[in-house]
């Protein structure tokens, strides 16, 4: 891959990154900080997911930032990012396999947290010769 098209792409990888994380704190922080309304429009969701949903879109932001401007510890940043959000989505699924109350659309937004990371993950581990744990 040229120069010019690696940077490209880096630079688009880190623009989603960071609009999805933007995205995240802004719709988290109505739920966690936000008024009742706010939470009754959340319908039946496990505070945990919310607060760990919130808290990693700062790290998205971070990931964004390195990879925008590729540093090294980016990659192993996003690959975190992916497995503790699925991490997250597999504890979610315990829950409701539990039998606890949860929105149908958290399974959509958590698959699309999982997915995106992990491809974030792929793609900055692959600039860096596949060196993220390194």
């Amino acid at each position: 891959m040229n120069d010019k098209l690696s940077r490209f792409s880096r630079y688009a990888v880190a623009a989603v990154a960071l609009a999805f994380g933007l995205a995240t704190i802004v719709s988290g922080g109505k739920v966690v900080f936000g008024d009742e309304a706010a939470r009754v429009a959340a319908g039946n969701y496990l505070p945990f997911v919310v607060w760990f949903n919130f808290l990693a879109g700062f790290a998205y932001v971070a990931a964004a930032l390195g990879l925008a401007t590729g540093q090294p510890w980016a990659a192993r940043l996003a690959l975190i990012i992916a497995a503790a959000t699925a991490l997250a989505f597999l504890v979610f699924g315990v829950f409701v396999l539990g039998g606890a109350p949860f929105e149908s659309r958290t399974v959509g937004a958590m698959t699309l947290r999982t997915t995106l990371w992990a491809g974030i993950a792929w793609f900055a581990c692959r600039q860096r010769g596949a060196r993220c744990l390194g």
